[in-house]
């Protein structure tokens, strides 16, 4: 297994957004979270040999690092034609051994269906912004139905909001831990040229 430091190199070359709509708050995933939840399903035995989908796929991070860590194929699930435009061709700069298949769709009314175990990666919308309330709660939706274990980036603060869900839903938070999210501005709203905003990960397992 190749480290998680080589991971997130590897993941340097993946671009981001050409035009991000705040609409769909898409903000590119940085490369060390990317490698960092990976390296972690990587360890569950929760990437080797499995499916793998990315809900919300973006332009790429989550798919394409789960792509470098040998699961039997991963499907990036996006809505904006663009973001799955530069999907493809970051799937080319980064090489992966593994193959990748890229669908445009809505991600919260699951517009894919599988038969075998399927682990979900994804950075989902917070939901922070007026308008988008609680958008994440409609991807973990799909991750209940779809998933028989998925990790999800959320806001600081989200575990009884991720616990109470998972419980409602017949499942299990099993790991959950604090890391930094980068951001740079990119938005008419943003006032600082890039901030660190604190956010959570959780792996849920789903029955």
């Amino acid at each position: 297994m190749a480290t998680k430091r080589s991971l997130a190199t590897k993941l340097g070359v993946v671009a981001g957004f050409e035009n991000p709509r705040a609409a769909l708050e898409q903000y590119p995933t940085p490369p060390d979270l990317a490698a960092h939840v990976v390296h972690l399903a990587d360890l569950q035995g929760d990437v080797d040999g499995r499916t793998v989908l990315d809900l919300g796929a973006g332009t790429g991070m989550f798919a394409l690092a789960a792509a470098l860590r040998g699961p039997a194929r991963v499907v990036g699930v996006e809505l904006d034609r663009t973001a799955l435009t530069t999907a493809r061709d970051n799937e080319r700069r980064v090489a992966a051994s593994a193959p990748v298949h890229w669908i445009q769709g809505d991600a919260t009314r699951a517009p894919v269906a599988f038969r075998e175990p399927v682990t979900v990666v994804m950075n989902p919308p917070f939901g922070a912004r007026d308008g988008n309330r609680n958008a994440d709660r409609a991807f973990l939706a799909t991750a209940s139905e779809l998933a028989s274990v998925s990790y999800s980036v959320h806001n600081a603060g989200s575990r009884d909001f991720l616990e109470a869900f998972a419980a409602d839903n017949g499942g299990e938070v099993t790991h959950a831990f604090a890391a930094d999210f980068a951001v740079d501005a990119q938005f008419d709203h943003h006032a600082e040229e890039s901030r660190d905003l604190d956010v959570e990960v959780y792996r849920i397992e789903w029955r």
